[in-house]
């Protein structure tokens, strides 16, 4: 398969899963509403790193662990289920008449700094991302050619796309921040991002 070709399939098939609505669509959305556009793409931002990252670690070989070891894949998925649970349950006993979270009150340059890291964390945590580059990346790159940088390429790819699918979320719902704004609106979007986020949380606990 020429480099190409594979860059194109792969492109496909990422695309496909990208705007599949799932943990980081809700995170933006939720994001974009509640502290504004700015920390909306630092979660954005934080993903993204966290996909190159992971593609990173395959081309290095060593996420290929998680898919070789069971207990490495555990301790990671137990790390991602307590975090999101963690994440979850504080959006839904936040209060307040905004209904923001504490760490997204204040300077934008912070707001940017929590949704950053919340996106890479979220991310890196997560080693279904890890276990889908591990089975899918091997199968797009071609056997002449050089495997650490054509796994950064193809993350590339992924990463792109996930801009440009968030630029699109982002916008959304920043022309629908006027409706969605309202106190008992953005109290009700906390509580069913809350309750997507521990559900997350827990099928990853659950799974094997």
């Amino acid at each position: 398969m020429e480099i190409g070709a594979s860059v194109a399939s792969f492109a496909l098939v990422v695309a496909l899963l990208t705007v599949t609505p799932g943990l980081d669509t809700a995170l933006i959305l939720r994001t974009t509403v509640m502290a504004g556009r700015r920390p909306a793409w630092g979660v954005v931002l934080g993903v993204q790193l966290g996909t190159l990252l992971w593609g990173g670690l395959t081309a290095a070989g060593l996420s290929a662990l998680l898919a070789a070891s069971q207990l490495a894949y555990d301790v990671l998925r137990w790390a991602g289920a307590a975090y999101l649970l963690w994440m979850g349950v504080r959006m839904l006993l936040t209060k307040g008449a905004a209904g923001a979270a504490p760490e997204e009150e204040g300077r934008g340059e912070t707001r940017f700094r929590t949704g950053f890291r919340r996106g890479l964390v979220t991310n890196l945590l997560n080693p279904k991302v890890g276990a889908f580059y591990v089975a899918m990346l091997p199968q797009f790159i071609p056997d002449d050619a050089p495997h650490a940088v054509m796994g950064l390429l193809l993350a590339g790819v992924h990463a792109a796309e996930g801009l440009v699918w968030s630029t699109v979320l982002i916008g959304f719902a920043t022309l629908m921040s006027g409706v969605l704004r309202t106190d008992r609106v953005r109290r009700l979007l906390d509580r069913v991002t809350g309750v997507v986020i521990v559900g997350f949380g827990l099928r990853l606990a659950v799974e094997r």
